[in-house]
């Protein structure tokens, strides 16, 4: 009975610390630099020979600091972002970086990061941003200055706009994943391939097919991190 007793004590523990676990896995090294060239596949990347790293597998010359073409976007954003595809040593490290320009009037559109947390800081201009909570859909949304920060949660849909007409706006985002994933959601919805049943999305929407095939038939641009 002790024994029993014990065992569902060791199962409750383990998953308690399931339940405590980040995004990404916590190190159980220095670091892990990601061999970008290996064979072998595993959920992340293989940790490059710790002999042959060397300072630049930590850094980027990514130019954070300077502007961003706005004018080639259909939603008036451009997304820089910074993951362990562009740099390796933040393989394992639960971390990764974006910046964001909006030009006047210019958004990031809904989207979600289904393995990250974002922190976003407005570095210059206003914008107008937001997250939505699962069901029944509780909006929480605040209009941010230069210097304010504000969080969007795990998995959530969320979204950046820059109300000001004749001002563009600069943020940057840290997310809680070396490889957040991103899904904006009308890509996804109707611009999907193969693409969604417009049986299905028309009685989604409660519209008509027409409607759904001619959003569809838009090009679905993807700007995101």
């Amino acid at each position: 009975m002790a024994a029993a007793s014990y065992f569902l004590l060791a199962v409750f523990l383990a998953l308690v610390a399931a339940q405590a676990i980040g995004s990404d896995p916590s190190l159980l090294q220095g670091f892990c630099i990601a061999d970008m060239d290996s064979p072998v596949k595993v959920n992340g990347f293989v940790c490059k020979d710790p002999m042959s790293v060397n300072p630049d597998d930590f850094f980027k010359a990514a130019k954070l600091d300077m502007p961003r073409d706005t004018m080639a976007s259909k939603v008036g954003s451009n997304v820089t972002l910074i993951n362990v595809m562009q740099l390796p040593g933040l393989n394992t490290l639960g971390i990764s970086l974006a910046r964001i320009d909006y030009a006047p009037l210019g958004e990031n559109p809904p989207h979600t990061h289904p393995r990250a947390t974002e922190i976003l800081t407005v570095l210059e201009g206003t914008l107008y941003v937001g997250f939505v909570t699962s069901n029944p859909n509780k909006l929480f949304a605040k209009v941010l200055n230069k210097g304010d920060v504000f969080v969007f949660p795990e998995g959530l849909i969320h979204f950046q706009f820059n109300p000001v007409h004749d001002k563009p706006a600069v943020a940057l985002a840290a997310l809680s994943s070396q490889n957040p994933g991103v899904i904006t959601i009308a890509n996804a919805v109707f611009g999907s391939k193969p693409p969604i049943s417009d049986d299905v999305l028309a009685k989604a929407f409660q519209v008509e097919k027409g409607t759904i095939d001619w959003l569809q038939a838009q090009f679905w641009e993807n700007n995101n991190y």
